[in-house]
């Protein structure tokens, strides 16, 4: 019984012992005593203890830094690159399996292999293009890339450039020759502002004179035309007699301040105030009587 009883608890102990979870984000390949026996599924596995081992390989997207580097560029100056890798396995067995027997310490390799295309790249390069280029730099170290690891069962994902520094002095010089640009861009930008402005006042005066001017020229015309009614008037009601209906015009402005006129008999400014009041004209006696 006691040798039954430790059989069962060493058969316990040897089953939880071979229980291996693969989790979602991970590959697992299975070797038996040092050769690749087969694909762990996901979820529960199980291997014989001490002849089998699980190596389990992350398949998620994964980033590797290529570390800063001096570079010397094609105008012999030195510039600070540095570039970051984004990568993952595949999830297929044939990937898994490569990324494992084809090659020693993937991630390593792609550091390396990254900071020696860039040197390759940008040594071709002026300093002010490797600037000004960064997408293609990108596009020909992505590029690079995944010939070289196409055995690998890895998939460069995508390819950026961190930093293309110059020196210290050179980079002082290209400040200064920033700074004087903007300063010109912003006294050209400040000028053009100024005319643009005075412009806009000159204008201004202008339309407000030929307002003024055509004020004017109504102001007269309407008076004009009103003079015009007037005479029109007169001579309608009045023929021949315009300037009896001015002196009118005088008495009434007179009265109307309650002054006092004296009108010479026998005038016809007299017939025509007897006639507003409704007063019959008064006839000329004759020289006779």
């Amino acid at each position: 019984m006691n040798i039954g009883y430790m059989i069962g608890i060493a058969v316990v102990v040897l089953f939880f012992m071979g229980i291996k979870v693969v989790r979602p984000t991970h590959r697992g390949l299975v070797e038996r005593l040092g050769k690749y026996n087969r694909f762990a599924k996901l979820g529960f596995n199980w291997i014989i203890p001490g002849i089998e081992n699980l190596y389990q390989v992350n398949v998620t997207e994964q980033m590797v830094d290529a570390e800063p580097q001096e570079i010397i560029t094609n105008d012999n100056l030195n510039a600070r690159v540095d570039a970051q890798v984004y990568f993952k396995v595949k999830d297929d067995e044939s990937s898994v399996k490569s990324c494992q027997y084809n090659v020693n310490n993937y991630q390593w390799q792609i550091v390396n292999l990254a900071r020696t295309t860039l040197r390759n790249i940008i040594g071709t390069l002026t300093l002010k293009s490797a600037n000004s280029e960064r997408g293609k730099i990108n596009s020909e170290l992505h590029k690079t890339l995944m010939e070289e690891t196409s055995t690998w069962g890895i998939e460069i994902v995508r390819t950026e450039l961190k930093e293309i520094d110059p020196p210290k002095d050179v980079q002082e010089t290209m400040n200064k020759v920033v700074k004087a640009e903007n300063e010109k861009i912003a006294a050209v930008d400040f000028a053009t502002a100024t005319e643009t402005t005075a412009d806009g006042q000159k204008r201004a005066e202008i339309k407000k004179a030929e307002g003024i001017k055509q004020a004017r020229i109504l102001e007269a015309e309407g008076e004009a035309e009103a003079i015009k009614l007037v005479n029109e008037a007169a001579e309608k009601f009045f023929v021949g007699n315009a300037q009896v209906l001015r002196k009118l015009e005088a008495v009434e402005h007179a009265l109307s301040n309650n002054a006092k006129i004296v009108v010479p008999a026998g005038t016809e400014l007299v017939n025509v105030i007897g006639e507003m009041a409704g007063i019959l004209p008064l006839k000329r006696e004759s020289k006779e009587k």
